[in-house]
């Protein structure tokens, strides 16, 4: 009986025991700093196969795994910016290509995002380059700006997405709203065949440049693209955090001659606020000491750069990033 009894209270000892290093080591998730989690692995949520989001975050995994020590990186092709802020705020992943706009946005809990709790898991990274809005219009339809776009049939971009977000902002900038169009609720590709069918007369498009829907449209079609004055972007700009003025140049379409004065959002990488300072910190730095691998990922990966890592900034920095930009000044 005593030997039984001591063999039962080994037993406990060593069961307890084990609770407590379980406890106390890591998990596959790595652990939880003062200051935030250190994982070993992290997630990053990119976009469809086919867009600039799934190689430059291809590439920025690849530096991480190339040049942070003890982490491991892999991207997941995802459906972009609206997805990507609902992985990140639920701690699914742990950076997200974002459009800064759809950022601010989620962090706020407004336009598409209105009806749900504020997603405040989100911290901004670097913001990477801008995502123009486009107007174009048929060349035959007697618009020349964008006043000129009252009484006319306008693809306003897809429900609920950034695009349709952009045009009702600028249109009221310009004193006009969807009373004053026929507004149709359509993607890059439906609006291109529209305008091209003589459907819809103009079409707002959010996108980098050249975006190949305007492109393959321009071949086919004569258009136009619509310039934004410069008083009208400077309100823009000083309504709208995440508004960035920008030019497409001259060239960038077919019988394009003069260059445009346009607004962009820019795409950006987010980042979850529980992770630990000193690793943004390091993934931070990985990044801007490595742009060229962006570069070679993709050709939108040459706009990325420490000079303008903060243009449009829709989000509070991390403090990790806020201490590599400290650095750096």
């Amino acid at each position: 009986m005593k030997k039984s009894r001591i063999i039962t209270l080994l037993l406990i000892s060593v069961l307890l025991f084990s609770l407590f290093m379980v406890g106390c080591g890591n998990d596959d998730n790595g652990e939880v700093e003062e200051g935030g989690e250190s994982p070993d692995r992290v997630a990053i949520a990119t976009g469809g196969t086919t867009g600039v989001y799934y190689p430059l975050g291809g590439a920025f995994a690849n530096i991480i795994n190339d040049y942070v020590e003890g982490v491991t990186a892999n991207s997941e092709s995802t459906g972009a910016s609206v997805e990507n802020v609902n992985l990140l705020n639920d701690g699914e992943v742990d950076f997200a290509m974002v459009q800064n706009d759809i950022s601010y946005y989620a962090y706020e809990g407004i336009e598409m995002f209105e009806a749900e709790e504020p997603m405040e898991n989100l911290r901004g990274l670097a913001t990477l380059y801008p995502e123009t809005i486009q107007i174009v219009a048929d060349a035959g339809a007697g618009i020349e700006s964008i006043e000129d776009l009252a009484g006319k049939r306008v693809a306003v971009g897809a429900p609920g997405s950034g695009t349709e977000a952009n045009a009702r902002q600028i249109l009221a900038a310009h004193g006009l709203s969807y009373d004053d169009i026929t507004p149709d609720y359509l993607s890059f590709a439906e609006a291109s065949d529209n305008l091209r069918d003589g459907h819809v007369d103009a079409a707002f498009v959010t996108a980098g440049t050249p975006t190949a829907a305007i492109t393959d449209l321009s071949t086919q079609h004569s258009v136009v693209l619509l310039s934004i004055s410069q008083d009208k972007i400077d309100e823009i700009v000083s309504d709208y955090p995440y508004y960035a003025q920008v030019e497409i140049p001259a060239g960038t379409y077919r019988n394009q001659d003069e260059s445009v004065d346009a607004v962009a959002v820019m795409a950006m990488l987010t980042v979850r606020a529980e992770l630990s300072d000193d690793l943004v910190y390091e993934i931070t730095k990985a990044l801007f000491e490595n742009l060229s691998d962006l570069e070679s990922a993709h050709a939108r990966g040459g706009d990325v750069s420490l000079e303008g890592a903060l243009e449009g900034m829709s989000l509070e920095l991390h403090p990790g990033t806020q201490r590599y930009f400290d650095e750096m000044e």
